[in-house]
């Protein structure tokens, strides 16, 4: 039984079960007729997750705001991440029971907080391109410049000092300024000129462009395939509510099954343009690239394995881990939980 399936921790809608009322009931008959009536009462479980702004979280919406959730007896206060650190910090210390974030935040987790984690769903490449001020036109204009990130040594990061080194630019020719997630690297790059380049995801990288930035290069264009979004959690609290988990993987599958029908996507373009508060025109375009077939959301958010493995490669080159030898992405992932769930779904 799931701890966080008992009585005590879930809220519970419908049913005759008031103490007053049960002493106003006499008889078997009337003991009876309020056992049914109990039967019948909805119990939600309450979940706290904590994601990163961005397109990355319209099946989200959509499990929120099409009854998917609540279809699988879910209450989940989805909370957004001001960095990784907190994201990180808040998943170990209990605060988020789940996280949907670039996997390298898990492995970042696993390896250097020597935090327990486990990996469960896929969800999407990251959508990252390259940004830079309108005055760079090659990466050899970013020699002695600062660009910016979310956090030094994770993620997006990694995939920023990638594209460099593949063009010739070391890490000692650039300043690394960490600024915080991507709404806070846009607000850098265009409050401040000195902030030269980041990595920038939708919709902030067309954000960026409309405000007179420049794309330099698409991240998996140049780096190769790449798993960013994916969802992961502590080992122990998924062992601890196996039931609520699979709930969990098989809503938020609905909701992407959902998002990704052709007849729903109006409505999601809605979702996009309220729940990111983006123009219809910003929220159309971040559309057409999240439902491409080639490089958008993964089908029923599989794990991209070969994405997966060039995480573990960067991390292995870029941060020294494991001796420069990466290990197999297996031993961070128990698919059983996704594969209950879709067994649930057909």
């Amino acid at each position: 039984m799931d701890r966080h399936r008992r009585c005590e921790t879930v809220t519970c809608r419908g049913g005759f079960g008031s103490r007053r009322y049960a002493r106003l009931m006499i008889g078997i008959v009337s003991a009876l007729a309020m056992g049914a009536s109990m039967s019948t009462g909805h119990c939600q479980t309450q979940l706290t997750t904590m994601v990163f702004q961005g397109v990355q979280n319209l099946p989200l919406f959509a499990a929120q705001q099409k009854g998917f959730f609540a279809k699988h007896s879910l209450a989940v206060d989805q909370r957004i991440a001001p960095n990784s650190q907190e994201l990180r910090e808040g998943l170990a210390q209990g605060r988020y029971q789940l996280v949907h974030t670039a996997v390298d935040n898990a492995i970042a987790m696993a390896e250097q907080a020597k935090v327990d984690i486990v990996v469960v769903l896929g969800g999407d490449n990251g959508w990252n391109d390259f940004i830079v001020q309108p005055e760079i036109n090659g990466y050899a204009d970013l020699r002695g410049k600062t660009v910016v990130v979310d956090a030094r040594d994770t993620a997006f990061a990694f995939q920023l000092y990638q594209m460099l080194e593949l063009h010739g630019i070391g890490l000692s020719e650039i300043t690394v300024k960490p600024v915080g997630a991507t709404r806070f690297r846009i607000q850098a790059m265009t409050t401040d000129k000195s902030a030269a380049a980041a990595m920038l995801n939708l919709p902030f990288s067309f954000q960026a462009q409309q405000a007179g930035l420049k794309k330099l290069a698409t991240a998996v264009d140049v780096i190769g395939p790449y798993l960013a979004t994916a969802g992961f959690m502590l080992r122990s609290w998924a062992r601890e509510n196996p039931d609520t988990l699979v709930s969990y993987i098989a809503a938020y599958v609905e909701g992407l099954r959902w998002v990704m029908q052709p007849s729903n996507r109006n409505e999601s373009i809605a979702m996009l343009a309220n729940g990111l508060n983006i123009s219809q025109d910003m929220a159309e375009r971040s559309y057409a690239v999240a439902v491409d077939p080639q490089n958008g959301f993964a089908r029923d958010a599989k794990i991209d394995m070969a994405g997966f493995r060039n995480v573990l490669k960067l991390r292995a080159e870029l941060h020294g881990d494991w001796g420069g030898t990466p290990p197999a992405p297996e031993q961070y992932l128990d698919l059983s939980y996704y594969d209950r769930a879709l067994a649930q779904l057909k």
